[in-house]
């Protein structure tokens, strides 16, 4: 794999083949099995994301270095209710981590949400995930109250969040490239 300081820029696409839909579940199975146990609903999306995320109505992204190089990250949203889609399974490799693809692949995520109409994208994740939370946070999500929350089919799920899109502009992206900046900043110390 390519060091991490290549000068190889970052393209974002949609998920179009097999090895998309490989490189979609090797990356998120190695952070969920350094930090968790695979749950039933993590083996249902990751084991057919085509099927699970994207012919339900929603996308799944790769970041890859250069236009043919490596999958390094990957994000997919898929609907959940009319008008509302889920940010799932957000998976950097830890060697590109840092880098600014977490932030490109969430950019390129809300922007599809606007463009298929979404109204709002919810997201779950863990407290333990703190740079992730830090991110999202950027973008301008919100964290739910305990009201707002529904069953999640995750034990691991304890941080649940929205953004609701018609209150960002596109410029949001440009402030939370400024802040996560500031935030993966002090929390790599």
């Amino acid at each position: 794999m390519p060091d991490a300081t290549t000068t190889e820029p970052v393209i974002i696409a949609d998920i179009a083949s097999a090895a998309d839909a490989e490189a979609f579940r090797v990356l998120n199975e190695e952070w969920i099995g350094r930090f968790f146990t695979l749950e039933d609903e993590d083996r249902k999306l990751l084991g057919d994301p085509f099927g699970q995320i994207v012919e339900p109505g929603g996308a799944a992204f790769v970041a890859r270095l250069g236009q043919d190089g490596p999958v390094i990250g990957c994000v997919g949203i898929a609907p959940v209710a009319p008008g509302v889609v889920e940010l799932v399974k957000m998976a950097v490799s830890p060697d590109h981590q840092g880098h600014g693809t977490g932030r490109k692949l969430i950019g390129a995520a809300l922007e599809r949400a606007r463009t298929t109409g979404a109204h709002r994208v919810v997201l779950e994740s863990n407290a333990q995930l703190a740079s992730a939370v830090h991110l999202y946070e950027a973008f301008g999500f919100r964290h739910l109250g305990h009201d707002e929350v529904a069953p999640s089919p995750y034990a691991r799920a304890d941080v649940h969040m929205a953004l609701d899109l018609a209150d960002h502009s596109a410029s949001t992206a440009s402030t939370a490239s400024t802040a996560s900046t500031a935030s993966t900043a002090s929390t790599e110390h």
